[in-house]
């Protein structure tokens, strides 16, 4: 069966930030068949990098090796667009759950994406958001 992933920004950005990848996160990534984000992620992950350099939280060479990490990983991920639909789901989605509107737009898009891969998981550092994310 084809393993497809959803990746919000934190399940890729703050591990890779601190220490890297962990293992179970990189073997459900590298096994996946297919993977989707938002293209929220990319800015998530650009203006996460020019914060982090702004603050000078880590050496410069880290932050670099860090941010060609994760471009290559966006390269081999199917982008989906943040369209009139996913703002408007985005204002309903998870109405019993405390959810972000950056997450928000998030669980959107896997809603979304999820109509036509029904197969589709969800991959998040953020527990709230995977929570939120199983009743989508």
């Amino acid at each position: 069966m084809a393993s497809i992933l959803y990746l919000d920004s934190s399940a890729i950005l703050r591990p890779v930030l601190e220490h890297g990848l962990s293992p179970e996160v990189e073997r459900e990534i590298n096994d996946a068949d297919t993977l989707i984000t938002s293209r929220l992620s990319l800015v998530e992950t650009a203006r996460a990098f020019l914060r982090v350099r702004l603050l000078e939280e880590c050496p410069e060479a880290l932050v670099a090796d860090a941010e060609r990490e994760v471009a290559a990983l966006w390269r081999h991920c199917e982008i989906w667009e943040l369209t009139g639909e996913v703002c408007e789901r985005a204002e309903h989605v998870a109405p019993r759950g405390i959810v972000r509107s950056l997450d928000a737009l998030h669980l959107a898009t896997f809603a979304i994406a999820r109509r036509e891969i029904e197969e589709l998981k969800f991959l998040s550092a953020d527990k709230r958001l995977r929570a939120a994310a199983e009743s989508v």
